[in-house]
């Protein structure tokens, strides 16, 4: 599944290239997870002003409206001008004025949804429960470690539920838990304030450097210029069961939390 990294990666890649374009055309294939929410026309002659983020969404500011995107489990975005004929797992395009913006998506998880504004009751729904965004000045620390006190589940589980502080996906959480010692397992409101400070310094530089790196290609993510991310080439603990700590040498481990791989070193990570 794309996460925050990836999503970030993505809006990093076309925005610069799509903004100042007007629609000419959308295309739509199979349905996904929500309709479009008008009818595609609506959309022919409207500049697309730029291209911001919320958690995993993408959005795309026109000048009248916004188009919330979500990846989902397996969705990528491509932007260009050579496309060819839509494909059996393309499921949205916007023929602008600069190239074409499109949807791929084999599972059909992912969504596109048009609203009028981001104060919308179908806006607020979908972005309004969202956590502290983790790359903005907006993660504070003193609001994590608060959260954290009202919470008896493990910290796994907290930062993968995305309403404390968003876009901490499956690898990331991971690989935090990693960098400040933490097991995963260890329940949220038991964590003391030196670690509360080190997994909020951990989420900022593990997200940052997945950035830097073009987020996570585990099976088929590219940014939607094509070029795949390289962090999964890097990581300490994730997708490495058996194989030794690059630290310590000890085998990493790995447990099912919430239906979901977690991997962590058993002597790192004591506690």
């Amino acid at each position: 599944m794309p996460e925050l990294p990836e999503v970030e990666v993505t809006r990093r890649s076309f925005v610069d290239a799509i903004s100042g374009a007007h629609i000419e055309a959308v295309a739509l294939g199979k349905p996904l997870r929500w309709p479009l929410g008008c009818a595609p026309g609506e959309l022919v002659g409207r500049e697309v002003k730029t291209v911001g983020r919320r958690g995993k969404y993408l959005l795309i500011e026109l000048s009248l409206g916004w188009l919330l995107v979500h990846l989902g489990m397996s969705g990528s975005l491509r932007f260009a001008t050579d496309l060819l004929a839509l494909g059996v797992h393309d499921h949205f395009e916007l023929l602008t004025t600069r190239g074409r913006l499109r949807l791929n998506d084999p599972r059909r998880f992912g969504a596109v949804v048009y609203v009028e504004s981001l104060t919308c009751p179908l806006a607020v729904k979908l972005l309004g429960s969202l956590g502290m965004e983790p790359l903005s000045q907006a993660f504070d620390l003193d609001m994590f470690r608060q959260g954290l006190k009202r919470r008896q589940v493990p910290i796994k589980q907290v930062l993968l539920a995305g309403d404390l502080v968003v876009g901490v996906g499956n690898i990331y959480a991971s690989e935090a838990l990693f960098l400040a010692g933490i097991r995963p397992t260890s329940a949220a409101n038991k964590l003391s304030g030196p670690k509360v400070a080190r997994l909020y310094s951990a989420i900022r530089d593990v997200l940052a450097r997945a950035v830097e790196q073009g987020g996570s290609t585990l099976r088929d993510f590219s940014s939607s210029d094509g070029k795949p991310g390289y962090f999964q080439l890097e990581a300490m603990v994730y997708g490495r069961a058996g194989l030794p700590c690059r630290r310590c040498d000890a085998a990493i481990k790995t447990i099912r939390q919430g239906q979901r791989s977690t991997f962590y070193c058993p002597v790192c990570q004591k506690a």
